[in-house]
């Protein structure tokens, strides 16, 4: 992150040579790139496990005969899992270091991976539910480490495009999520019987297995323990000096803001398999012809609804959800690339207007406008989590890893809005339950055109192209 204004910001007091260093180069000269593309595998490995989560709510509605609002405690015990460890781990982080918090965090992720092995065989809601539970706990770790550290591996004016990058491949994971969880969740026999429940173990053993392996590469690699720039003094050892990260409003406003967010992600991510089998137009009957839907990888996408019309099965909605998360993927690509021309509260700011507008167009049911426009919520929402994580810890010096697990907790919002979005959904529509996400974009929106104003830094996360990158 480039500098502010503020004389205490880091540009008063940067090494002229800083401007010249690469965009993986610390401040004693190492390069430190094998380190962050370590760190991408925990990314990308987090985004895989989300996107398992939002195809499996559908699944569960099925099989349990749930409606929107029951089948939402999947989210709430994902998001749950982050709530009660976010502290932890910020705690042990600052004790162990970031390698000791993310080898922790694996393993934990292991736990709940495997433990999806005698859950199939329980076959209770619950089983299930304490899996997703204990997996998102680990998940905690890895996300309230592995955010900061790319921060601070590299000068401070490329943070923001460090952790959209990292984060970029988070997208990858969110994209091939979905299409693991939809080939074993909705699979089915030769009688045509669904084999899910049978087969919903498999994925999860497999994120186990890769875990443990991923722990094992961590304890052995090089990881410098760097701290992030003190720009506010909070580190500083006088009781005079010293002052609570709660005293900065670009920080506790950006934990609303996270909370917020992740609110309408998740609302969006996890009902997006019954908006489209229930709120798509009729499909064209010659979608149906031989050759087009019933062979090869489209075997199976348009059914007969109860209604008589023709549509998309839950198959095909689970993969039509990776197309969404391919428009996130792509939208954190592009996102990297404008946040190093343009403020990146800017960019949120911008983002997060855009994505209201969209969810009204969704919530006026305007036929495959509305289609389309769902697809683009995810191309504005890529850059909004790792922004908002950056533009809330700027500066805020070792001090950054306790703010981190309250960023990380306010991931609770996911917990709580779907429920809310999917009782609006039940008395109305699921179009209509779009207001709600709408709302959340309206805050972020706010949030990112007024930071500069919070945070006495009005140039802060500028990124500059003058680098050596």
């Amino acid at each position: 992150m480039a500098t502010g204004t503020s004389p205490s910001a880091p540009a008063a007091r940067m090494d002229p040579h800083t401007a010249r260093r690469g965009m993986f180069v610390i401040q004693d000269g190492r390069n430190v790139l094998f380190t962050f593309l370590l760190l991408i595998f925990l990314f990308a490995l987090w985004g895989f496990c989300n996107g398992m989560i939002d195809v499996m709510d559908k699944h569960f509605q099925e099989v349990l005969h749930l409606n929107l609002s029951q089948s939402a405690w999947v989210q709430f015990a994902h998001y749950l899992g982050y709530f009660l460890m976010a502290m932890p781990a910020g705690w042990l982080a600052t004790k162990l270091g970031y390698k000791g918090g993310i080898i922790i965090g694996l393993l934990m992720t292991a736990v709940g991976g495997f433990w999806f092995i005698p859950a199939t065989h329980i076959s209770q809601f619950w089983a299930f539910l304490m899996g997703v539970c204990i997996i998102a706990a680990g998940l905690t770790f890895l996300e309230t480490i592995a955010n900061p550290y790319t921060t601070v591996l590299g000068p401070p004016q490329y943070a923001a495009t460090r952790i959209n990058l990292a984060q970029s491949t988070n997208g990858i994971g969110l994209l091939l999520g979905p299409i693991a969880g939809g080939a074993f969740f909705y699979s089915k026999n030769a009688a045509g019987l669904s084999t899910g429940s049978e087969r919903l173990w498999i994925p999860y053993a497999f994120i186990g297995v890769i875990v443990i392996i991923l722990a094992i590469v961590f304890y052995f690699a090089p990881m410098p323990d760097i701290e992030m720039e003190d720009d506010y003094h909070l580190d500083d050892s006088s009781p005079d000096a010293r002052q609570s990260i709660w005293s900065h409003p670009h920080f506790w406003m950006a934990v609303l803001a996270q909370f917020l967010y992740v609110a309408a992600q998740a609302g969006i991510f996890s009902f997006f398999i019954n908006y489209m089998t229930s709120q798509v137009p009729p499909v064209p009957a010659s979608w149906q012809a031989p050759g087009v839907s019933n062979t090869g990888f489209f075997s199976g996408w348009i059914e007969t609804h109860p209604s008589g019309a023709l549509g998309f099965s839950n198959k095909a909605a689970s993969n039509l959800a990776s197309l969404g998360f391919l428009c996130f993927l792509i939208g954190r690509f592009t996102g990297s690339a404008i946040l190093k021309k343009f403020a990146a509260h800017k960019v949120l700011g911008w983002y997060s207007a855009a994505a209201v507008a969209l969810c009204l167009v969704i919530f006026a049911k305007l036929g495959w406008v509305s289609v389309a426009c769902v697809f683009l919520t995810y191309f504005f929402m890529s850059i909004m989590f790792p922004t908002i994580f950056a533009l809330g810890i700027f500066g805020l010096g070792q001090s950054a890893k306790k703010a981190s697990s309250f960023i990380v907790m306010a991931i609770m919002g996911g917990a709580v809005l779907p429920k809310v979005m999917g009782a609006v959904a039940d008395r109305y529509d699921l179009s209509r339950g779009f207001i709600v996400p709408m709302l959340c974009f309206a805050f972020v929106a706010f949030y990112g055109f007024i930071w500069p104003r919070l945070s006495n830094a009005e140039g802060a996360v500028r990124v500059s192209t003058s680098g050596g990158h």
